[in-house]
This record gives C-alpha cells, structure tokens and sequence, in this order.
C-alpha cells in the first residue's frame, strides 16, 4: 500500500433506474449490460481499480440479485494483499427499513468504515459511462484539506437545470449547491459553463462521519447525498469543486478526453451505444492502459458464415452472423442472426435470436429476446408503440425473454 493515506471505496449502487424501464424490469440500474460485455458497474469499479483504490463496498437495494452475482463473480481481487470488492446489501442496522437516501445508505454501513479505518472516504456512484483516474481528484483533496471534494463536469449553462450545481469561487471553494437550479449559475472563468455535480465525491473521514450524524439526527432531511450533505458542508465551507476537464486518463485521446455520459434514459443509453461504433468513437473501450474490466463469457470467437456481415459494428464472442447483415449495431454474446435478416443502429443483448428475414432497426433488445423470421421491429413506430416500449427519441425497446410479433 505504500505511504499514502488510506483509501476506503464506496459506489452507490442501489438505483432503481425507473427511466431505463423496460431494462431494470427485474435488475437494478447499475447491473444493466453496455456495450456487449460490460455491466454499468463496471466502469466505476474499473476507474477506482485502476487508481490504486483496492477496497470497495458497493451499496446495493433494489432487484440486486444480478448485481450481486455480477460483483461476487468478476470482481474478485487478491484476498492476500486485503483487496475486495464486496456487495453490502442493505443492513438494517438501525431498524426494519430500507435505506431513505444515499446519505443513510452510507450511515447505515458505518461499519464498514469503522472496521477499515480509511483516512479517505471516496463515495462513487454506479451508473455512468467514463473513465477517471480518482487519484488526481485525492490529490487536490489532500492539498486542500477539504472535508468533501465534489467532482464537477462543465456543461452549458442552460443544460445544468437538471443535475446538481456547484456553485465555486474561482479557488474552487464551494459556496453552494443548488439541486437542478432554474437559473444556474456560470463558473468564474466561463460563466457561460456551470458545474454539474458528477455524483463523485471525496471526503475526509472525520467529515464524513460528522455529517451523517447530524444528518442522521435532522428528521426534516431527505438523507440524500447531494440534497442533504453536501449544501451543509458547503455552507460550513468545507466543501471544494474538482474540476473534471482536468482529470489526465493514461492512454486517453483528444477525442474521448473528459467524456461522461449518464445514461439514465432509454435515449442516452441508446446514444451512448452509437458512440461505441463510430469510427474514432467518441469513448474508446480500447484503450489498455486504462481498461474496463469485466469477465467475458466462456464463448467460441464470433463467426461470420453464409454471408453473413458487420460494419460499422461490434460483435462479442458467441455471437454467429449466419447469412444476415449488421450495420452500426453493438452485438453480444451468443447472438444469432440469421439468413436475410438485417439489423441497424441496435443494441443486441446476450442470446437474443434474429430469424430469416427479419428486420430490426433503432431498437435495444434485452436478454434473451426473439424476433420471429420476418417480423419488423423499429420500422412502424406507431404500431410497436402498441406492442413494445418506443422512447421519446423513437427507439423501440423489448424487455428480457419478450419474443416479437411477426
């Protein structure tokens, strides 16, 4: 371990993840497959690994089975140097509730930051697409001396009503935090820019403890993390912004430098999907110096037979293109397409079966899924609103194991 402080990982991971409906049917949000062989998860994981931190608690609630299995399956680290990845479920602690909000999520598992005795806690969430290295964020903790460093992403000023917004002096002291604000307002040297809160925090343990028991205490508190705790360390002035653009990712681009997507929406898990595929994406899952971890399956290499063809495409292990055609799709593991079959700009989960003939275009099809031979998904957006989920954007969404009409 060297040296340097120690480093206790927290990742909140118990999202319901209403908006990605019909994906978190029976997941939770942060178990939702991306881009083939990935699960949301495992970008946080893969971030707070790669900067060193080797000993995390990952909070779970909702539907966690497949969270669950995922973690305790993948992320199994070496016991021997005191690494772990471990899913904390909800305890129950301080009576027969579920947590109220991701501050009491945290209370409720004190714990485990009791028996870890970490001089930094760094509280994560679980739900987006990108990649940090969290020790530079450590670093300007440390030089600080903040209680709680807030990671912020710049976005324009008039797309910041819907997040958290920090409000920062130009040292980056925080001197508010707004929640989805009506008129945020612009950083110092781009006022033009806000700071929306990532839902990345760092916290001094001492700080930390504090404010969960005060919060704990106040019974008009909705016990959540940006709502509650951190407009109280911002108004004890303990609270600093980190300024996300900064952030330096061994191996990035120009191009995927700084990229974060919430993927919150059946639109922008879509969106996010494309960028995969574009010809110099937009985020790069190639980038070994800073990988993604995840366990691929026990697959034979995907193969290409009758014809069959991709472009503009990633297609996982398993998967067998037998005489159809994929254009700017992301395929997984063990997909079949079959003879004279076309799919376009989709995203194939695990096994889903594409007949002869048929045609799918602009749609996610979970696990499992089966388009009959000729059916026609993604096509008439009015008739399968009817029969599936079409998002606001126009994609057509089939849920786990649902088999198409023809």
């Amino acid at each position: 371990m060297g040296g340097g402080p120690r480093v206790l990982g927290i990742v909140l991971a118990g999202g319901e993840g209403k908006r990605l409906a019909p994906l978190t049917a029976d997941r939770a949000k942060p178990a939702v497959p991306f881009g083939g062989n990935y699960r949301l998860v495992d970008f946080v994981l893969s971030n707070l690994v790669n900067g060193d931190i080797r000993q995390i608690a990952v909070l779970t609630q909702y539907k966690s089975h497949s969270l669950d299995r995922h973690i305790t399956q993948t992320w199994r680290m070496s016991s021997l140097l005191g690494n772990y990845v471990t899913p904390v479920p909800a305890q129950q602690r301080l009576g027969p509730r579920w947590y109220t909000g991701s501050a009491d999520a945290i209370y409720q598992s004190l714990n485990l930051i009791y028996d870890e005795r970490p001089d930094i806690v760094v509280v994560f969430g679980a739900d987006h697409v990108y990649r940090m290295d969290p020790r530079q964020m450590i670093d300007q903790h440390l030089q600080t001396g903040a209680g709680v460093t807030i990671a912020g992403l710049r976005v324009p000023r008039h797309e910041a009503t819907g997040f958290g917004v920090i409000d920062s002096d130009a040292e980056g002291k925080v001197r508010g935090f707004l929640e989805k604000p009506t008129d945020p307002p612009g950083l110092p040297d781009s006022p033009e820019e806000s700071f929306a809160s990532m839902g990345n925090y760092v916290f001094t343990t001492d700080a930390l403890l504090e404010a969960l028991r005060a919060d704990a205490q106040d019974e008009s508190s909705a016990h959540d993390m940006g709502g509650s705790i951190m407009p109280m360390l911002a108004g004890a002035g303990e609270a600093w912004v980190y300024d996300f653009s900064t952030n330096i990712v061994p191996g990035s681009t120009e191009r995927d430098h700084g990229y974060w997507r919430d993927v919150g929406t059946i639109d922008s898990y879509f969106d996010a999907h494309m960028d995969l595929v574009s010809v110099s994406p937009i985020f790069n899952l190639y980038n070994d110096r800073w990988p993604i971890y995840s366990l691929p399956p026990q697959q034979p290499p995907a193969k290409f037979v009758l014809g069959g063809r991709a472009e503009e495409s990633m297609v996982s292990a398993g998967a067998i293109i037998g005489g159809g055609a994929v254009h700017n799709s992301v395929i997984s593991p063990g997909v079949r397409v079959e003879r004279g079959a076309r799919v376009e700009d989709s995203v194939l989960m695990d096994g889903v079966h594409v007949g002869e003939g048929a045609y799918v275009r602009r749609a996610i099809l979970d696990k499992n899924v089966v388009v009959p031979p000729g059916a026609r998904i993604g096509v008439d957006l009015v008739g399968d609103a009817q029969r599936y989920h079409v998002s606001p954007g126009g994609v057509t969404v089939l849920g786990k194991g649902a088999r198409a009409f023809v």
